[in-house]
């Protein structure tokens, strides 16, 4: 039987896990009754309620004989990593392109990444049915992308197929009529080269990609380069460092992809991609080879990480009243349980046995791993990130660089413009199709983007959409401005009181609701100056002989500020912390104590006196 290899790449929300959906309908993966859910490859929870694939997965299916592997990719630069590792174990690509928006941050990305493996790639210019929708214009774009980033000869005369994700249609010319995906499926076949198999020759495999059965322990999955997997069969598994020992194990299961099901099977040959159960200790990167002929495969190289945050046990009054691991042994175990299936995270021990430095591609990465973290019972406090800088040849500081890429609609060009001046960003191009919304690209610090999502979701009216991917590093841009707003810091310990709320709400937004428990030192809303102020949320109406029916019934509070982890990431200064539970997301101070903070800031000013 024929095989190809593919993996979908996109830009976040260009439809390519909804394009996923269709292929498998129209190829017969599903019964004719059978009921699946929309976007049925974004399986986990996180993706159903964000709207986006963070996890890489793979699906199959069958046409006119072929079998086509399919890699489901994640959209988002912040999980670039599971990218660049699917890449390897696939022999073309589909670059899914938005008729509209045509090429963002993210589709160069992993264009180039695609190019520069050699991979085949085939353009799939979706949503043609968009209101506003130009794909000849994007064509062009795309064209320019592929000179832009050195594509072969080959690589530069890519088909091009236009397509509906959302109705399941495609053509190969805007002038012919789009009625289902036949189009979409030849071109696959026709293109795309078919895997390397070479059956009679040893076994090798790369492990691409590591998944968990709670009744086979881990999983590798990945594609097999040369020879046949067999169950039963001893298979050398190749360390990364070249000097330590090979390791042998059995293969107990051997799984392969038939539509959204994994199908145990007794063999498969070059060219398949499967899962491999029964290899203790397996990675990502690793290499499995025939015990006699241990021949290693290059391993994958993943771009570094440019933020960090520090992970805190958590030691706020309310430790362990919501949260069921709490200890820093189950902390760190945890972070380095994920460690072995996200290979662009970064884990290092501090001087103190309590925290912990998290690295990752960028603030989402990170915000995912605390939410899985939190809903799975653990409970932790983290800090503001900081970028992670480099020293250039010369001995100088360099950071990380982003390009920002910003559609916002003419009438708040400006204001956006406005914001990012201060915070260093340099603009590279700026476009106004006449559609009544303008293409901002700009340059800017990872450091000048802390914060900046909320206040232009804010200044936009929600309207704009905004992207970033890292660029590369560069000189020092200087000191940014912090949060030009202090914070409300709660005074006492108790439970919150509609009062006092009352006659806090008109100089701040509140972040909590009356009946919340509080804690000294914690933060409790947004102040409208400049400054912390110390206030007590707990203060009841003083008890007189004066009584007035009703007249505590005109208490009237504005809903309190939702607080996400993005956006208490965002928020947060040096001296505050962000305490994750279970239940709760709440902001505190990292000293608690009033008079603490108080002698700190005497003690800063007295230095400050003496210099």
């Amino acid at each position: 039987m024929e095989i190809r290899n593919i993996a979908i790449i996109a830009h976040v929300d260009h439809g390519k896990t909804t394009l996923v959906d269709k292929m498998l309908r129209q190829a017969g993966a599903f019964r004719e009754n059978q009921v699946v859910a929309e976007r049925v490859m974004d399986s986990n929870p996180l993706e159903r309620e964000r709207g986006i694939t963070i996890l890489a997965k793979n699906t199959s299916v069958h046409w006119h004989g072929t079998k086509i592997n399919i890699v489901d990719t994640p959209g988002h630069a912040d999980f670039g990593g599971e990218v660049e590792r699917i890449l390897r174990m696939v022999d073309g690509v589909l670059l899914v392109v938005d008729a509209f928006d045509g090429p963002m941050p993210q589709t160069r990305f992993v264009l180039r990444k695609a190019l520069a493996l050699g991979r085949t790639p085939i353009i799939v210019v979706n949503k043609i049915d968009r209101q506003g929708a130009d794909p000849m214009r994007v064509h062009e774009e795309v064209l320019d992308l592929l000179i832009e980033l050195e594509a072969t000869e080959a690589q530069l005369d890519a088909p091009f197929v236009y397509a509906s994700g959302r109705t399941g249609v495609s053509t190969l010319s805007m002038d012919e009529p789009a009625v289902d995906l036949v189009p979409l499926f030849q071109t696959i076949v026709d293109t795309v080269p078919p895997p390397p198999r070479d059956a009679a020759g040893t076994f090798q495999m790369l492990v691409s990609t590591i998944d968990y059965s709670p009744y086979l322990g881990r999983l590798a999955i990945g594609r097999i380069e040369r020879g046949t997997a067999r169950v039963g069969e001893q298979v050398a598994l190749l360390p990364l460092d070249q000097t330590a020992k090979a390791t042998t194990h059995k293969i107990t299961k051997l799984y392969g992809f038939e539509g959204l099901e994994r199908i145990e099977v007794e063999s498969a040959v070059a060219g398949e991609i499967v899962a491999l159960a029964g290899l203790e200790g397996v990675e990502i990167g690793l290499t499995l080879t025939d015990p006699e002929h241990p021949e290693r495969l290059e391993g994958i190289a993943v771009e570094e990480p440019t933020i960090s945050v520090d992970f805190l046990v958590n030691n706020s009054p309310f430790a362990g009243t919501e949260g069921k691991f709490v200890t820093s042994r189950q902390i760190i175990e945890r972070l380095h349980k994920e460690l072995e299936r996200n290979v662009a995270l970064r884990v290092e021990e501090t001087e103190a046995t309590d925290s912990w430095t998290v690295s990752g591609r960028g603030e989402l990465h990170l915000t995912i791993l605390m939410e899985t973290m939190r809903r799975e019972g653990f409970e932790f406090q983290v800090s503001r990130p900081r970028v992670i800088l480099h020293v250039g040849a010369n001995g100088e500081r360099l950071e990380p660089y982003e390009e920002l890429a910003i559609d916002v609609p003419e009438e708040y060009m400006g204001i956006v413009i406005e914001a990012l001046g201060p915070r260093k960003a340099q603009m590279l191009e700026m476009k106004n199709p006449g559609q009544g919304t303008v293409r901002l690209l700009y340059k800017i610090p990872a450091r000048g983007l802390f914060g900046y999502r909320s206040e232009f979701m804010t200044s936009t009216r929600g309207t704009g959409i905004i992207h970033h991917r890292f660029l590369e590093y560069g000189p020092w841009a200087g000191a940014l401005e912090g949060r030009n707003r202090g914070v409300l810091v709660s005074m006492e310990h108790g439970t919150i009181i509609a009062f006092a709320l009352n006659n806090l709400q008109d100089r701040s937004i509140l972040f909590v609701a009356p009946g919340d428990a509080v804690y000294e030192g914690m933060i409790v809303g947004e102040n409208s100056r400049p400054g912390d102020m110390d206030v007590n949320p707990c203060r009841e109406k003083k008890l007189t002989n004066m009584r007035k029916k009703g007249s505590d019934d005109h208490i009237m509070l504005e809903p309190p500020r939702v607080l996400t982890l993005e956006g208490a990431l965002e928020y947060i200064e040096d001296d505050e912390l962000i305490e994750v539970t279970p239940k709760s997301i709440r902001l505190r101070k990292r000293t608690l104590a009033q008079s603490d903070r108080k002698k700190t800031t005497r003690d800063l000013k007295k230095d400050r006196a003496s210099v």
